[in-house]
């Protein structure tokens, strides 16, 4: 990844709506979620929501694929392996230090569904 790219992403990811759009892409997985899903799981206005999306796909961080008359979202797993390789390249002068550079973990439980 070049560092403008990186730079464009890192931007893309520096508000708190776009960041956890994007972490709920990744959640996700690959089936993604529809537009009005993420609205929902997150109460954003549409207009809103609409703007930090297109500011996500600008980044090449989120892509989309409309189905019928829904939009569905997905975030690209290749574009975020490319930023955390960009990230962690030279970690420290030392290699072992950032290994595992990112590993990929159960949700955490909501705290709705605790006892």
């Amino acid at each position: 990844m070049e560092s403008k790219h990186a730079v464009a992403a890192l931007a893309a990811l520096a508000h708190e709506h776009r960041l956890a759009l994007y972490r709920l892409l990744v959640q996700a997985g690959p089936g993604g979620l529809a537009v009005g899903e993420l609205q929902a799981r997150t109460g954003i206005p549409p207009a809103t929501l609409t703007h930090h999306l297109h500011a996500l796909r600008r980044a090449g961080l989120v892509v989309d694929a409309r189905d019928g008359r829904s939009i569905t979202c997905h975030a690209d797993y290749a574009r975020m392996k490319a930023l955390l390789a960009f990230l962690t390249e030279n970690c420290c002068g030392d290699a072992n230090a950032c290994v595992p550079a990112a590993t990929c973990r159960p949700p955490r439980p909501s705290r709705r569904n605790r006892p």
